[in-house]
């Protein structure tokens, strides 16, 4: 039978733009905590309809309680948009209409031109896995570009104190680097592990030997990222006084921009030569959904912790592609969890 709790069902949120008050209404979304769907819209909101920054302020719950067992609702709470004056609700596309409808100008400030054809970007591809794939691919290379610039920055500055309020000091500032760094090592060996486990076979299945190249790519990448994390633990040891400390700097410049440009080639050549050639195997409709929710079980351990991270390195437009595939998840459990995780 289960526990049953007594709690609130009922959630609201107000978003008040940062720096925009006089621009941009106050926007107001209700639904359900539990609610996966208010989740969903609830991100949308805050990366496709409200500027940078938003601050966040909890209204107060309401006074009567619902029950709900087992984590199920017993009760569903609509989700209702409010801008100002104006009200939605209804299905989830009828929201995010309304999000474009209120937000136009921000809407097409955001909107990237179409990458060229030849990186597989001219038509939405109709291989699940191979749009999860695409995606990781551009949010790794996104924060790889991040993380070269801010390498490239600590070097020049040579162990000279930190000169944004926001990082701390110059040590501080070390340490959130190789956080950073951390984050995105562990994002791309799980990326590495699901195309090794899911997508290859794959490609095996249907013309063995196919996926050799990039599985041996896989395996020329992995010590110099190990490498890169290794400096970056000397650089946080290091006194930025000592004689060697630039050139450890340096060192992890260097090295990270030689690995930036293995893995935008290793991409590269994955786009535009391996993950075309999904479309020619002829999965089914099931083996497709299979092998997707196999992409999600093989890399649970960020997107139970990073998803955010991931998304970072997308646009809005791309980051709600991202969530619709993980919304496709048979295991509804695994789904809501990994959703929860970029509203929380």
């Amino acid at each position: 039978m289960g526990n049953c709790l007594r709690t609130s069902e009922k959630l609201t949120a107000e978003i008040v733009p940062h720096g925009g008050a006089t621009v941009y209404p106050a926007v107001r979304l209700h639904g359900s905590p539990n609610s996966i769907f208010a989740a969903y819209t609830r991100f949308a909101v805050l990366h496709n309809a409200v500027p940078p920054d938003p601050v966040l302020a909890a209204a107060p719950p309401p006074q009567a309680p619902t029950a709900f067992c087992g984590g199920r609702s017993e009760a569903a709470v609509p989700v209702v948009f409010h801008v100002g004056h104006d009200v939605a609700s209804g299905s989830r596309d009828a929201l995010l209409r309304f999000i474009d409808l209120k937000f136009p100008d921000l809407a097409e400030e955001e909107t990237a031109p179409p990458p060229p054809a030849e990186s597989g970007g001219g038509k939405e591809e109709t291989s699940l896995v191979v749009r999860v794939t695409r995606l990781q691919h551009k949010s790794m290379t996104w924060h790889l570009e991040r993380m070269v610039g801010w390498a490239e920055d600590l070097a020049t500055r040579g162990g000279t104190r930190a000169v944004d309020p926001k990082v701390g000091t110059w040590k501080m500032e070390v340490v959130k680097f190789g956080r950073s760094y951390s984050q995105l090592l562990e994002v791309m060996l799980e990326h590495a592990q699901m195309e090794e486990r899911v997508l290859f076979p794959i490609f095996d299945s249907a013309d063995r030997g196919l996926s050799k190249a990039a599985k041996e790519e896989h395996a020329r990448d992995l010590p110099i990222m190990n490498g890169i994390k290794e400096i970056i633990k000397s650089v946080e040891v290091l006194d930025s006084r000592s004689l060697n400390y630039k050139e450890t700097l340096y060192n992890l410049s260097n090295r990270l921009k030689s690995l930036q440009g293995l893995c935008k080639q290793h991409f590269m050549e994955e786009d535009s030569e391996l993950l075309p050639i999904m479309e020619a195997v002829g999965l089914s409709k099931e083996e497709e959904e299979d092998a997707l929710e196999h992409c999600f079980v093989v890399m649970q351990g960020t997107h139970g912790r990073l998803l955010k991270f991931l998304l970072e390195g997308l646009p809005p437009n791309d980051s709600m592609k991202y969530l619709d595939l993980i919304s496709m998840c048979r295991d509804k459990e695994r789904m809501e969890s990994m959703l929860r995780v970029v509203v929380e």
